[in-house]
This record gives C-alpha cells, sequence and structure tokens, in this order.
C-alpha cells in the first residue's frame, strides 16, 4: 500500500510538470514562427508625405525580407497622435507597428492627451530616416542674403518687422525657427500656415521672405532659383545641398534641428520580435535601392537600434520641450 501511494505520487508530478510545459513554451514557439501573416504598419500622417512614403519604401522590403506583407495603415489627424493611439492600445504581439515621426514625438507637449503615454506604451524598434530642413529665402524680397549670418544682420537692422513663415503653430520648422531666434538674440514675426504647401506658395510669392522648410518641398524651388538655402538645420550638410552650410557652421555650434522617423511596437512585444523587426529594419535600410528611393522622397536612411532611438526620443523631447514653454509656443 506504502509503494502504491509513493508511485502515484511521483506519476501526479510528473504529470504536473508535463503539463506546464506546452504553456511556457508556447510563446517561444509562436516568436520562431513570426511572422506568419500580414503586419500593420500605421502611418499616423496622410498618403503622400515623407512620412507615409518612406514607411512605404521601408515596409515593402522588410516585407520582402520578412515574407510577409507590410500593410500601410494611414491614420492622419491630431499631429499623429490619433495613429499612435491606435498602436499604443494594439495587441504587443509584433503585428502592429507605429512609423513615429518628430511632430508625434513633440505633440503631448502641444495636444496633451491622457488616453496613451508615449514612453510608457510604445517601445522603439529602431530610427529609419532623417528628414533635413533647410532655411530659404525670397531672392527676390531678400536679393543680398546669400547666409546665415546676413539674414541675422538684416533682419536686426529692423527689430520685429521681418516676417517668416512655416507650416503651422508648433511645427518643426517654427520651432527651429525659434530656437534660432533665441541663440542669435533677433525677432522676426511668425506667420503659421494650414500646411507646407501654402506657406511655400506665399513664400515664393514674396508675401513671406524666410521660412525652414522640409528639405523635400523645397528642393524643386531651389533647383529653379526661385528659393535661396542660406543653411541647413541639421548638425552636418547634406547631399541635396553640399555646398550649404550649417547653422552650426555659421556661428551656432551644436545648433541641431533634424525631423526623423523610427519604427515603434506596442509596449510589452515580446524582446525576441523587437530584435528581430530591428534586425529586418537594419538591413532594409542598408539596401542601396532603399537608400535611393529615400533620397527621392527627400529623406535620408539613418538606421539606429532601439536603445539609441530610446535615448534620442527622450532628449528630442526634453529639448524641444524647453522651447515650447519658453516661448509659450501653442498648437493651431
Amino acid at each position: 500500500m506504502h509503494y502504491q501511494r509513493r508511485r502515484f505520487t511521483i506519476s501526479a508530478l510528473t504529470l504536473s510538470v508535463a503539463a506546464t510545459l506546452p504553456l511556457a513554451a508556447a510563446p517561444a514557439l509562436a516568436q520562431q514562427g513570426y511572422p506568419d501573416k500580414p503586419i500593420r504598419l500605421v502611418v499616423p500622417f496622410p498618403a503622400g508625405g515623407p512620412t507615409d512614403t518612406a514607411a512605404r519604401i521601408i515596409g515593402q522590403k522588410m516585407g520582402e525580407n520578412l515574407k510577409q506583407t507590410v500593410v500601410i495603415d494611414n491614420r492622419p489627424g491630431a499631429s499623429g497622435t490619433i495613429g499612435a493611439e491606435a498602436v499604443a492600445k494594439s495587441a504587443p504581439d509584433g503585428y502592429t507597428l507605429l512609423m513615429l515621426a518628430t511632430p508625434t514625438l513633440l505633440a503631448p507637449h502641444l495636444i496633451p492627451r491622457k488616453s496613451y503615454d508615449l514612453f510608457k506604451d510604445l517601445a522603439p524598434v529602431g530610427a529609419a530616416y532623417e528628414l533635413p530642413i533647410v532655411m530659404v529665402v525670397n531672392p527676390q524680397s531678400m536679393p543680398d542674403v546669400t547666409d546665415l549670418q546676413q539674414y541675422i544682420a538684416k533682419v536686426k537692422a529692423k527689430p520685429g518687422e521681418t516676417n517668416y513663415t512655416s507650416a503651422g503653430n508648433g511645427s518643426f520648422g517654427h520651432l527651429s525657427t525659434e530656437l534660432l531666434k533665441n541663440l542669435g538674440h533677433f525677432d522676426v514675426q511668425h506667420v503659421p500656415y494650414k500646411g507646407s504647401a501654402p506657406a511655400i506658395s506665399d513664400l515664393l510669392a514674396g508675401q513671406v521672405p524666410m521660412m525652414f522648410a522640409d528639405m523635400i518641398a523645397a528642393l524643386p524651388h531651389i533647383k529653379a532659383g526661385k528659393l535661396r538655402p542660406i543653411a541647413v538645420g541639421s548638425a552636418k550638410r547634406v547631399s541635396f545641398t553640399p555646398d550649404v552650410k550649417t547653422v552650426a557652421e555659421q556661428g551656432f555650434p551644436g545648433f541641431d534641428a533634424s525631423s526623423w522617423g523610427g519604427l515603434l511596437v506596442p509596449a510589452g512585444t515580446p524582446k525576441e520580435i523587437v530584435a528581430k523587426l530591428s534586425a529586418e529594419l537594419k538591413a532594409a535600410l542598408a539596401d542601396p535601392t532603399v537608400q535611393q528611393k529615400l533620397l527621392g522622397a527627400g529623406t535620408v536612411a539613418s538606421y539606429m537600434p532601439p536603445d539609441q532611438l530610446a535615448t534620442r526620443m527622450r532628449n528630442d523631447y526634453a529639448k524641444w520641450g524647453k522651447v515650447i514653454k519658453d516661448n509659450n509656443i501653442k498648437s493651431d
């Protein structure tokens, strides 16, 4: 009787341990088979813009390498926070991604939303591209301005009498100009527009003389001689306008106004899946064809691993948040 009870106890223990094995192995098995269905890449801006175009180029290549379709899902509105919120509330299984862009990173400073936390509810996969911005003037309005110091000298001669434009209150061009104003101790008045296209239209017409514009929007007019580039905002010169000096090179060391995009997933996504997506993103961005396509869209392939992207997100959030606060900037 004692022998039978002991045998039963050992058998029950064995069955109990065996029963737990499928449960523990299930996530690992799911990750090994990932992805086994299409992946949704949410773009929180309308189709046709630089974020959307970059997402489609990168998503197509990643899909080819992963042997799964990457479906672009445009969810525009509220500086990208509508799309970001949708991803933050999605299942953390690697099948829903977000193409984060700088306006969405900074949106909480301008459009407070309590339904999600960008840093707690989303996790970085990797940086994907840089979107250079360029300071341009209308050569008819400012025929004697060919560099940044000449521009500053001109506007300082008539404090507060010169205007500049941007794609809207709180846009990256607006923030970049306000930062430069603070550093250069000059005063120009902001004339916001509802988007980049109408702003550039009035810049070309001479209604306003200067703008910090996305390179993709300004480049055709620069090539046509209708706009004159006097500085690029990024820390390094860009291939689109290699002869145009950076703001940093023209008297403001350390100035870096770089708009960028990167992939994020819902927080809690398994680390193995995040690592796989990050590796595939890196591989896609290393492809020469992808790099050329991104350049054609006015962006520059620029990979950064998850930990470095997390640091950049926090640094940029704090840096531009201070500009917003110091200058009392409000969204439209």
